[in-house]
């Protein structure tokens, strides 16, 4: 059996169609955990107990839990629950958003704990707040060494929008399968898109590395 590129060529309109949609969300489900990451890592810095647990049970909960079945729940459970109607855009938006803030709460916490205990003394001794403490001296020097991870866990998310083809979003992955229903062509068809992964993906990891490599440079 031979390779029929002509098929993949002659669909690339909707390949396009399709990445734009997994880059869309890509970029919104990043923004959007970053700001659940953000708020999650400080309540879990909270020196309120009860905030503390409140903040680990959000991330142990999110995850422990496997993506597709925190989808799948979103999108057909979660409805159910509100009573109200949630299209198949809000579910995977949210299911990515909160599942990818729970990582980002663990990176932003492990990021502000590797800084010197000193320096929170030293600016509690000059009678800084918890959030002057935070906005003026942790975050800023912590922020260094958490771009590396964040960054792969970034590069993961991207990867992770192939399953919100499950419920029928019109992302790469799902366009490669209509695509496949009509032209028998499965082989052309997914190693298509697992090339257009690549080429996005690995100048983005490479990327990583260096600014990994960078960070420990400066610790």
């Amino acid at each position: 059996m031979t390779f029929d590129w002509t098929v993949v060529t002659s669909n690339a309109h909707l390949l396009w169609q399709g990445f734009l949609i997994t880059l869309y969300y890509t970029v919104t489900t990043i923004v959007a955990g970053l700001l659940i990451g953000l708020v999650i890592g400080l309540i879990q810095l909270s020196p309120f107990r009860p905030l503390v647990w409140l903040g680990r049970l959000y991330v142990e909960f999110f995850r422990n839990i496997p993506l597709l079945v925190i989808v799948l729940w979103t999108y057909y459970a979660l409805p159910i629950f509100l009573g109200v109607n949630i299209t198949k855009g809000w579910a995977g938006f949210l299911a990515l958003s909160f599942y990818v803030g729970s990582f980002y709460a663990e990176i932003l916490r492990a990021g502000v704990q590797s800084i010197d205990p000193g320096q929170t003394d030293a600016s509690t001794a000059l009678g800084m707040s918890y959030g002057q403490r935070m906005r003026r001296i942790i975050l800023p020097q912590a922020f260094r060494r958490m771009v590396p991870p964040l960054a792969g866990q970034s590069i993961i998310q991207m990867k992770n929008t192939t399953l919100l083809s499950m419920i029928t979003v019109p992302d790469l992955l799902y366009q490669g399968s209509y695509i496949s229903s009509f032209t028998y062509r499965p082989m052309e068809i997914y190693t298509a898109i697992g090339l257009i992964f690549v080429v996005v993906l690995v100048p983005l990891t490479l990327l990583s590395r260096k600014l990994e490599k960078a960070g420990m440079v400066t610790k």
